[in-house]
């Protein structure tokens, strides 16, 4: 879960997989650009001129990925030359963003821009919009069912696999904790999923030990302060949301006297997920190791130029983007625009380019 065009420099290498679909599908493709932002196809009715109220959903504000979000919005708004009402909080609650939506769309908006809390949950807020015609786009988790115009979003098993490779690289042996996300999401699925698939295949020898705290810091706390007690010798954690995650995880085992630097004899190597400052100066001082830098800047750009281009009639193709992305076509059909995601440790967390350095 970037107020300029942040761009890492240094291209990141995209997972083979992705590589080999991204390739596969520009193969076919003749007259239209692959997946290029600066060559999108027209639609067939031609008479939208992209015009009107945007509105924008969003999940929580409890998290600073999502404050950070929030904050980007209006500025990428702008940028991209869309008319974005003030975002609204759907406070964690389901329920309630299928209420927004309703909301929105009987203020007239033209556009929404949602980042769905229930990856099925949202296919009743999404049949509303279509049935009024309104184009949707969805950042940061995609939906189950349901028609959206795009999902913005990185790659979410890459987490899960890079926080894995970077344990398993530290960790010979031993038990390690993931502390999952909502298992409602889509997010929090591929995450753990991919965690404990490529411990099974790469680090046979490493046992994990799972928490399933639905991305509330509360229930991560009490539940890894009860798995502590009966489990004392951990020596790695996976958190899937650093924004929620980071400071009750630091403070439990601070509590615990666990808390050990890195390099001091029983330092736990830590990896967690989000990019946010808090994690980069938790890692410049040793108290973790590493985390995925999930991009709040581009997510809000790209959420701002897809809902346009979706409100002009515009379409894409699969394919590699102009801005180091892959679009790729999931297994409901829903294109999803796959944002890098590069993993940050002590050897790269000054990097000017990182969004968490930008806030």
């Amino acid at each position: 879960m970037l107020d300029r065009t942040v761009r890492n420099p240094k291209k990141r290498v995209r997972s083979r997989t992705i590589g080999a679909v991204a390739l596969a599908a520009c193969t076919g493709l003749v007259l239209t650009a692959c997946g290029s932002t600066k060559d999108s196809v027209a639609s067939g009715s031609g008479d939208s001129d992209g015009t009107g109220k945007v509105g924008v959903i969003l999940p929580l504000l409890t998290s600073p990925f999502w404050q950070s979000y929030n904050d980007y919005v209006p500025k990428m708004a702008k940028s991209e030359g869309v008319d974005a009402l003030k975002t609204v909080n759907s406070n964690s609650d389901p329920s309630q963003q299928i209420t927004d939506i309703n909301n929105q769309l009987n203020q007239g908006v033209k556009g929404l821009v949602v980042a769905p809390l229930d990856s099925a949950a949202i296919e009743a807020g999404l049949d509303q919009a279509e049935r009024k015609g309104v184009p949707v786009v969805a950042v940061d988790v995609a939906p189950e069912k349901g028609k959206v115009a795009m999902v913005v979003r990185a790659n979410n098993v890459a987490y899960g696999e890079k926080a894995c490779e970077y344990l398993g690289e530290h960790i010979t042996s031993g038990k390690v904790v993931q502390i999952m996300g909502d298992l409602a999401s889509v997010n929090g699925r591929d995450r753990s999923e991919a965690f404990r698939a490529c411990v099974k295949e790469k680090f046979p020898k490493l046992k994990v030990l799972e928490i399933p705290a639905k991305w509330e810091s509360d229930t991560a706390a009490s539940k890894l302060d009860t798995l502590l007690n009966a489990n004392p010798d951990i020596k790695g954690i996976y958190m899937q949301a650093g924004g929620v995650y980071l400071a009750p995880t630091l403070q439990t085992l601070k509590s615990k006297g666990m808390l050990k630097k890195t390099g001091e004899a029983g330092h736990i190597t830590i990896v967690s997920n989000d990019g946010i400052s808090q994690e980069f100066d938790a890692i410049r001082k040793g108290e973790i190791d590493a985390t995925v830098s999930q991009p709040a800047d581009l997510y809000a750009k790209y959420g701002m130029y897809y809902i346009k281009a979706a409100m002009e009639g515009k379409t894409f193709q699969p394919g590699p983007t102009d801005h180091d992305s892959t679009i790729v076509k999931l297994p409901s059909g829903i294109l999803e625009d796959q944002l890098p995601a590069p993993l940050v440790t002590k050897d790269n967390v000054d990097d000017a380019a990182l969004w968490g350095n930008t806030v």
